[in-house]
């Protein structure tokens, strides 16, 4: 995978993430909090510009009573959209 693709699955996942928080209505203060991860690190997935650990992603998951491989789905989706 190129640094380029990297970014995008990067950009794609975090969309996914943002769009399953905005379908719940909660905000990235309320979502950062029940995952027990700083809204900034969050907001920083949301925008691609970080990579969540799996130890991450299983907490925004849990806190969004999905799972990681709902948001993984979406993602894809996402990406192959590009």
């Amino acid at each position: 995978m190129s640094e380029l693709d990297q970014k995008q699955a990067s950009t794609a996942f975090g969309k996914a993430i943002k769009i399953r928080r905005i379908e719940l209505g909660i905000s990235q203060e309320s979502l950062a909090n029940d995952a027990g991860i700083a809204r900034s690190f969050l907001s920083s997935i949301e925008r691609g510009s970080k990579n969540a650990s799996l130890q991450s992603i299983w907490k925004i998951s849990m806190a969004m009573k999905c799972k990681p491989s709902d948001l993984f789905k979406v993602a894809e989706r996402i990406y192959d959209e590009k």
